[in-house]
């Protein structure tokens, strides 16, 4: 593991729609004195400024090319269709491909649901990103099938959207360059992960200490099976030399008579 304490800065890259104000937050808390830096990229750019450098770590949509990076899944997007707030689709909760047949289906170059084949009919031309092909859709030139964290990062007053029950969907992943894996990068995996701040970040526990010859064993709970508490049954019984042990038994003279009534 490459130990980077004495970098100034954690430099995090974030495709479009993924959020990381949480994080970022809970960073800020636990590692006050090293700056978290933002950058925002493509999908197209992700791998390559991790690979370059650029970034320590970035939250990507998968796959990624796991011989170079390492990647951790955090959840799977929920897909929906763009359309008018008037359009005939509205009229149900959630709809199907088989749905999308008869609508002009707008396919953005930067897609990133990586369809074999997308549904409806194609547009003359396709829109070079996902903001163009939102426009078109308020222009009323087609629909368009994206994940919901798209849909909202784009949101307009006359657009709305639906869910789509069996369209591809979109898996959002931490990754880093494998053979970077810094400290910096397992302090904010730990955070993404929910980890608390005394957590040892998957490092195996330490096992407790061996007994010195001659220390005290704490007392077990009830029904302990320690020298102290068989000492204590000895002293009670037979008047063992030396009573009993230490917190092991009563006080003498107690043994018999009523017992004391409790306030």
């Amino acid at each position: 593991m490459t130990d980077s304490a004495d970098s100034s800065s954690f430099r995090l890259a974030y495709v479009p729609g993924v959020t990381p104000a949480k994080w970022v937050r809970i960073w800020a808390e636990r590692l006050p004195d090293t700056a978290l830096t933002l950058l925002q990229v493509t999908p197209a750019e992700a791998s390559d400024v991790l690979r370059d450098g650029a970034a320590d770590a970035a939250f990507v949509r998968l796959p990624v090319d796991r011989t170079v990076f390492s990647a951790i899944p955090l959840y799977t997007e929920t897909t929906v269709v763009v359309v008018p707030r008037d359009h005939l689709i509205t009229a149900a909760e959630e709809v199907t491909v088989a749905d999308l047949a008869d609508e002009v289906v707008l396919h953005p170059l930067d897609d990133v649901l990586g369809w074999e084949k997308p549904p409806g009919e194609a547009a003359f031309e396709r829109p070079a990103t996902t903001e163009d092909a939102v426009e078109l859709v308020a222009a009323n030139i087609g629909v368009l099938v994206v994940p919901q964290s798209l849909a909202r990062l784009h949101h307009r007053k006359d657009l709305t959207y639906r869910t789509v029950v069996d369209a591809p969907q979109s898996d959002i992943a931490l990754a880093w360059p494998e053979d970077a894996t810094t400290e910096l990068v397992e302090d904010f995996i730990g955070i993404v992960r929910g980890r608390t701040v005394n957590s040892t970040r998957g490092r195996a526990p330490q096992t407790a200490a061996p007994e010195r010859k001659g220390e005290r064993r704490k007392p077990q709970a009830a029904g302990g099976a320690g020298k102290g508490a068989a000492g204590g049954a000895r002293g009670r019984s037979g008047g063992a030399k030396g009573g009993a042990a230490k917190g092991g038994g009563g006080r003498r003279g107690t043994g018999g008579g009523k017992p004391r009534r409790r306030s």
